[in-house]
């Protein structure tokens, strides 16, 4: 069935049903164009007929799941980010199932994938990296404060909303972090020291990865990439951190970099003092929104 037009949405509230009716069903809803495709199933534009509300549908195959044994993973996925409340991570409303599927109701980030529009650009200015590094350093603030470590920072898993901020989504390799945790996990070209090297691990993955990411939006590659996997590996566990002549990247960036990405996760820099640094002050937009 053909979605309507979108309504204005002032307000990211999940569709208004009472506790006892939030029993939904595929057939509360109109499934509009596809958003994106996983490997575990699809995204779905989506209107909830009772509220009106547009949402991301993203529905997942069970089978699938199962042959691939992470169905915990989405239990925790599910657990974890239905409980997040930050505007700068995208809000999971619920979720209901039928005997094939199970779907998770989204917040609909009108402006899609970061990942897209990087490559687009090839590369951001300063001044977009810094508001953008800014206000993913305030969401991971606010995550850790929940113990809570996403360990999957990466473009692929940043949305844009309407007004233009940046959204984290896909909560499938968090973890709620009382402990230090072994498990490797993540993406290779963001993968920390202490993870290739399967020592233990905490919050400071996140760090790691926030410092990958400002690289790779100032150069448009990441900063140990290499054609063989291995090569990779070497780069990272020794922390073979370049800086090419092109583009002209300003010395106070190179330095937030290199306080970020130290292969001693207790000397990182810390989040909150990254948000006092003088390149993200001086560049950074404070509303952590960047126009395009």
């Amino acid at each position: 069935m053909p979605i309507a037009a979108e309504p204005q949405q002032a307000e990211k509230s999940p569709p208004k049903v009472s506790a006892a009716e939030r029993r939904w069903k595929v057939d509360d809803f109109d499934i509009g164009k596809p958003l994106g495709r996983g490997k575990f199933g699809h995204v779905y534009l989506a209107r909830e007929k009772r509220s009106n509300q547009i949402v991301a549908l993203k529905v997942l195959f069970k089978s699938q799941l199962k042959q691939s044994q992470v169905e915990h993973q989405v239990r925790r996925e599910v657990e974890i980010q239905s409980h997040l409340r930050h505007p700068n991570i995208l809000r999971l409303y619920g979720y209901f199932y039928d005997e094939a599927r199970v779907y998770l109701l989204l917040e609909y980030a009108e402006k899609g994938e970061l990942y897209k529009e990087l490559q687009k650009c090839t590369y951001f200015s300063e001044r977009r990296t810094a508001t953008y590094i800014s206000s993913l350093a305030r969401a991971l603030i606010y995550l850790h404060g929940k113990h809570v470590i996403h360990r999957d920072i990466k473009p692929e898993n940043i949305l844009i909303g309407l007004q233009g901020e940046l959204k984290i989504a896909d909560f499938g390799w968090s973890v709620r972090a009382f402990n230090r945790r072994q498990t490797m996990c993540g993406t290779l070209d963001y993968l920390p020291p202490e993870m290739v090297e399967s020592a233990e691990h905490d919050a400071n993955v996140d760090i790691w990865s926030l410092g990958i990411l400002c690289y790779e939006f100032l150069y448009g590659v990441p900063p140990f990439e290499a054609k063989e996997h291995s090569d990779t590996y070497i780069r990272i566990v020794n922390v073979d951190l370049k800086f090419p002549s092109i583009p002209i990247v300003s010395p106070g960036a190179k330095d937030l970099i290199s306080q970020m990405l130290v292969k001693d996760s207790s000397q990182r820099l810390p989040l909150h003092r990254l948000l006092q640094h003088p390149w993200i002050v001086q560049n950074a937009n404070p509303s952590g929104v960047y126009s395009v």
